[in-house]
C-alpha cells in the first residue's frame, strides 16, 4: 500500500531512548541508550516529530487502544468505531472500510506506553527517580543508605524549621493586621462616643431650656387665673351681718331688699361653680391630652427601636461627615431645625428622626382614574412632577402622555379629571422624566427603544433618539446639567444623550438588561443603574 500517494498519516517508528538510573554514593546517575530497533539519535526535534506521529487523525490526541485498518492507518478504537458508525470509509484515504477490517496494533501500543513512561520520567522529581530506581531493584549498600538517611533527616529538620518560621511569620502578620484593624475600630468607636456625649449634653441643655420655658408659661397661666378670681372676691363677714333685715341701713332707706340679696348670692355661687367646672374641664382636658401624647410617644419610640440599626447608621454617617461644619444661616435648610450649640449633623439627623417618627401611614387625598381599571390599555407605568410641582404627567400602555394640574386634581373632586395637555405617541411608554430646570421639557422612553424629548407648551417632540435596539425601560434628566439625559434598555446598553446633539454622547455596555437608570442629584458625572440579573444597584461615573 502506497501511503504517500493516498496522503494517509502513518505512525512512524523512531528510535527509542532507553533510560536507566543507578545510585552511586548517594548520587542518582541517569544514562540513555539507543533502541536497537533504530539507529538514530534521540534529539528533541525527533521526539517532537514522534509525538506528532502518535496523534489520532480523528481526535488529534495521543492514540489510545490503537487499531490498524486494512489500508494501513492507525486510530483510537473508539474514534474509528464511531466514524464507521456513520460512514464506511477511511478518514485518511477514503477507501472503503468496515469494522471487520480493523486489527489491534500491539506494537504501536507498546511504543506509546514506553513514550508515556519516558515523558513521566522526564517530568518526575528526584525523589520519584530514586523511588523508581529502588523499585527496579537498584543495588545500594548500607553505608549509602545511612548517608541518604542522614541527608534526609537533615533536610527534614531544615524544612520543618523553615515551615515553622513561615507559619510564625504568617501568624505575626495576621496579628499585626488584626491589631491595626481593632485600633482603627477603637478610635472610631471613641470618636463616635465623643460625638454622642457632646450631642447628649446639647440635647439635655435644650431640653432643660424647654422645661423652664414650659414652667414659666404654666406660672403665667396660673397668675392670670388667680387675677381673674381676685376680681370677684367672696362677701366678707361684716357684709353678711349688715345684710340682715334689722341692722341693714339700706332697708331702712328703701334700698336693696332681702330677696334681692339672696338672688345676688345665688348668682355669685353660680359664677363660682361655673369657674370650678371650667377648671375641672381644663384639668380633665389636659389629662386626656397628656394621655394621648404619652401614647403617641410610646408608638414613636417603638418605631425608633424597630429601625434602630438603620437610624444608628444614619446618625453616625451624618455626624462623621458634618463633624467640622458649623451652622451657616445663609445655607439654612427649611426642613432642618437649627439650634444654638447644635452640630449640623445632629440637626440633620433630628430632622430625619422627627420626620420618620411623625408619619405612620398614607392618606388618600385624591384619585385619578384612567378609564376602566381592569383594562390593560389603562395601565399607567410612570408618573412625574414638573420643576415647580404644579403639574404632573402620566404615561403607560395607552400611547399617550397626559399632563394634569395638581391643585385642581386635589381640590376639585370629580369622577374623571381632564388633562390640561395631552400628547400622543407611536408606541407604549415605559418611563417619563421631567426636566428640573426647563419647565416645558419632558422626556419619554417607549417599548420600541425610542427616547423622545417633548415640548409641553407646543405638544410636539423636540428630539428623537433611536439608537436603542430593544425596549427602553428608563430615562432620566440630569439636575445639574439640564441638556443631558440618560437611558437604559433591554439591549444591555446605557446611553447618555444631549439635547443639543442628534446622537448619543456616551455608550456603556453592560452584561444584562437595564431595568432602571438615574442621575446623581448632585452630579452629572455619576449614574446609578440596576440590571435585570443583579438586584444590587451599581454606581458608575461618566468621564469626558
Amino acid at each position: 500500500m502506497d501511503e504517500g500517494s493516498s496522503g494517509a498519516l502513518v505512525p512512524a517508528v523512531k528510535p527509542e531512548m532507553r533510560t536507566s538510573a543507578s545510585v552511586l554514593g548517594g548520587v542518582v546517575v541517569e544514562s540513555e541508550s539507543q533502541d536497537p530497533l533504530g539507529g538514530g539519535v534521540g534529539t528533541a526535534a525527533a521526539e517532537v516529530e514522534v509525538d506528532k506521529d502518535f496523534l489520532c487523525p480523528i481526535c488529534m490526541q495521543t492514540i489510545r487502544d490503537a487499531f490498524l485498518t486494512a489500508c494501513g492507518h492507525s486510530f483510537c478504537y473508539m474514534c474509528i468505531i464511531t466514524h464507521l458508525g456513520n460512514k464506511s470509509d477511511c478518514p485518511c484515504c477514503s477507501h472503503f472500510l468496515t469494522t471487520k477490517q480493523l486489527f489491534p496494533n500491539f506494537l504501536l501500543d507498546k511504543l506509546l506506553r514506553k513514550t508515556s513512561a519516558r515523558q513521566i520520567l522526564k517530568t518526575a522529581s528526584p525523589v520519584e527517580h530514586f523511588r523508581q530506581a529502588l523499585q527496579q531493584g537498584c543495588e545500594v549498600s548500607i553505608k549509602e543508605v545511612d548517608t541518604l538517611l542522614a541527608l534526609l533527616v537533615e533536610k527534614k529538620r531544615k524544612m520543618e524549621q523553615e515551615e515553622a518560621e513561615r507559619n510564625m511569620q504568617i501568624l505575626l502578620d495576621f496579628l499585626h493586621c488584626l491589631r491595626k484593624q481593632k485600633v482603627e475600630e477603637l478610635n472610631e468607636v471613641q470618636t463616635d462616643l465623643q460625638f454622642i456625649k457632646e450631642d447628649i449634653s446639647s440635647v439635655e441643655r435644650h431640653r432643660m431650656d424647654l422645661y423652664r420655658a414650659r414652667e414659666r408659661y404654666s406660672l403665667k397661666l396660673r397668675t392670670v387665673g388667680d387675677d381673674l378670681s381676685a376680681r370677684k372676691p367672696w362677701p366678707s363677714l361684716t357684709d353678711k351681718c349688715n345684710s340682715g333685715p334689722i341692722s341693714n341701713p339700706l332697708n331702712l332707706r328703701g334700698g336693696m331688699s332681702s330677696g334681692n340679696l339672696q338672688t345676688k348670692k345665688m348668682e355669685g355661687w353660680g359664677q363660682v361653680s361655673s369657674v370650678g367646672h371650667q377648671r375641672k374641664d381644663a384639668v380633665s382636658g389636659s389629662d386626656s391630652q397628656y394621655i394621648n401624647q404619652s401614647g403617641l410617644a410610646v408608638v414613636r419610640k417603638k418605631r425608633v427601636h424597630a429601625q434602630f440599626s438603620d437610624l444608628q447608621d444614619c446618625y453616625l454617617q451624618k455626624r462623621r461627615q458634618l463633624v467640622n461644619q458649623s451652622y451657616n444661616p445663609q445655607e439654612r435648610d427649611k426642613k432642618v431645625i437649627h439650634r444654638e450649640g447644635y452640630n449640623v449633623g445632629l440637626a440633620n439627623f433630628q430632622s430625619v428622626l422627627s420626620t420618620f417618627t411623625r408619619y405612620s401611614r398614607l392618606r388618600v387625598i385624591a384619585e385619578l382614574r384612567h378609564g376602566d381599571l381592569f383594562h390593560s390599555a389603562s395601565i399607567v407605568s410612570s408618573i412625574e412632577f414638573d420643576r415647580d410641582d404644579e403639574l404632573f404627567a402620566t404615561a403607560g400602555v395607552s400611547r399617550c402622555i397626559k399632563v394634569f394640574d395638581f391643585s385642581s386634581v386635589v381640590n376639585e373632586p370629580a369622577d374623571l379629571h381632564c388633562p390640561v395637555v395631552e400628547m400622543s405617541t407611536r408606541s407604549k411608554l415605559s418611563c417619563l422624566s421631567w426636566n428640573k430646570t426647563v419647565k416645558n421639557q419632558i422626556a419619554s422612553s417607549d417599548y420600541e427603544g425610542i427616547v423622545t424629548v417633548w415640548d409641553v407648551n407646543t405638544r410636539q417632540s423636540v428630539m428623537e433618539y433611536e439608537e436603542h435596539e430593544k425596549r427602553a425601560w428608563s430615562v432620566d434628566f440630569s439636575r445639574t446639567e439640564p441638556s443631558r439625559l440618560v437611558s437604559g434598555s433591554d439591549d444591555c446598553k446605557v446611553k447618555v444623550w444631549c439635547t443639543k446633539q442628534e446622537a448619543s454622547v456616551l455608550n456603556i455596555d453592560m452584561k444584562a438588561n437595564i431595568c432602571c437608570v438615574k442621575y446623581n442629584p448632585g452630579s452629572s458625572d455619576h449614574i446609578a443603574l440596576i440590571e435585570a440579573l443583579d438586584i444590587r444597584p451599581r454606581c458608575m461615573q461618566t468621564c469626558p
